[in-house]
Parts: C-alpha cells; sequence; structure tokens
C-alpha cells in the first residue's frame, strides 16, 4: 500500500513496533551486561586486591542467574528487557552476600584460624545476614512477580527473576561459597588488616 502513495522528496516510511524497540533494548543490554560486569569486576579487585577473591565472588554472580533463569522457566515468562534489567539488579545483591561471606572468612583467617574453620564459621554466622538482604529484597517483590493485573507485564518479568535469583544466591552463598573458597584458598593468600572484633 505504501508504494502506491507519492511522498515529497526526502520523506519515507517506517513501521516500528514494539518489537523493532525490544530488539534495540535487547542490543543495548548486551553492550550494558559485560560492562556491569567489567566495572563489578574492578570494584571488587581493588576492594580485596586479588583477583582470585575478585573471580570467586564473580563466580558466585553468575551462578545466580540459575535461580532467576528457572524462575521464568516455571512461570512460563519469555526473556524480556524487563527480566534482562532484573538480571543487572541480581547481579548487584549476588555482590554484596558475596562480599559479606568472604570478608569474615577472611577477616577470620586474618587472626589465625585455618582455611576450614573459617569457611565453616563463614557459612553458620553469615547465614543470617544473608539470609535478612536476601528476605527484604524477595518479600518486597513477592507481590508484584505473582501479579496478574493490568500494568503487570513490565513489572512481572523484572520482580521474576530477582526473586528466584535471590533463592538461589542464598544457597550459593551459604554452601558452594565457602566449598570454593576452601579450594581456591592457600596460605600465602592475600589478607585484609584485622578489624574491630568479628561478631
Amino acid at each position: 500500500m505504501s508504494s502506491q502513495v507519492q511522498f515529497p522528496r526526502g520523506y519515507h516510511i517506517n513501521w516500528e513496533g514494539e518489537y523493532e524497540s525490544e530488539k534495540r533494548a535487547e542490543e543495548r543490554l548486551l553492550i550494558i551486561v559485560p560492562l556491569t560486569i567489567l566495572l563489578i569486576f574492578i570494584i571488587l579487585y581493588t576492594m580485596f586486591r586479588s583477583f582470585k577473591w575478585a573471580i570467586l565472588i564473580l563466580v558466585n554472580v553468575m551462578l545466580a542467574r540459575i535461580g532467576g533463569l528457572l524462575a521464568l522457566l516455571l512461570t512460563h515468562t519469555n526473556f524480556s528487557v524487563s527480566s534482562g534489567v532484573g538480571f543487572l539488579a541480581l547481579f548487584g545483591v549476588s555482590v554484596q552476600t558475596g562480599v559479606i561471606m568472604l570478608e569474615y572468612i577472611n577477616q577470620r583467617r586474618a587472626r589465625g584460624a585455618s582455611i576450614l574453620e573459617s569457611a565453616i564459621e563463614g557459612a553458620v554466622l553469615r547465614l543470617r545476614p544473608i539470609m535478612m538482604t536476601m528476605l527484604v529484597a524477595t518479600l518486597g517483590l513477592l507481590p508484584a512477580a505473582l501479579s496478574h493485573e493490568i500494568g503487570s507485564d513490565s513489572q512481572r518479568p523484572f520482580a521474576i527473576v530477582i526473586v528466584g535469583g535471590l533463592i538461589s544466591d542464598l544457597a550459593i552463598s551459604i554452601f558452594l561459597l565457602p566449598t570454593l573458597y576452601v579450594w581456591m584458598a592457600r596460605e600465602r593468600d592475600v589478607l585484609p588488616e584485622v578489624e574491630g572484633e568479628v561478631m
């Protein structure tokens, strides 16, 4: 039909819609996500002064995505820009829980505890603060994740990813992260200066 309409020179027609908008947003995410991960790595490296600990926390962050992907699968929700932004938010919370655990373990080692003792104490004694962090975000977003009302199309994938990712991140931070720490840790590791009494 557009071929039958005559336009003045310099004018043309483009058909636009949600699909094209979605594709443009996905292209932006393909740039933003790697940059976010790189920035997180740089911050972690400057904090711990160790590539090994920065990579360990990034492994924790990458594995937290499993819960978000499973949540999308179980709820039959398609991946969208909203869920992509949810993964970015999930990265931030996963970094926080990983830093809480790793910093505690390193502080225990700096005080003279063995690698295994420090990892076990970290898993047991950091359970409560990590669980509190998870529950605040999970309970806050649960209504949005379960919503089917008007306007929930944009907020629901975002919330589903974070709720599912945080549930898996809790298990990963408490069980897997200390285990990986024991495998990766060495006696000559760079440890932080001893701070006040670690509770």
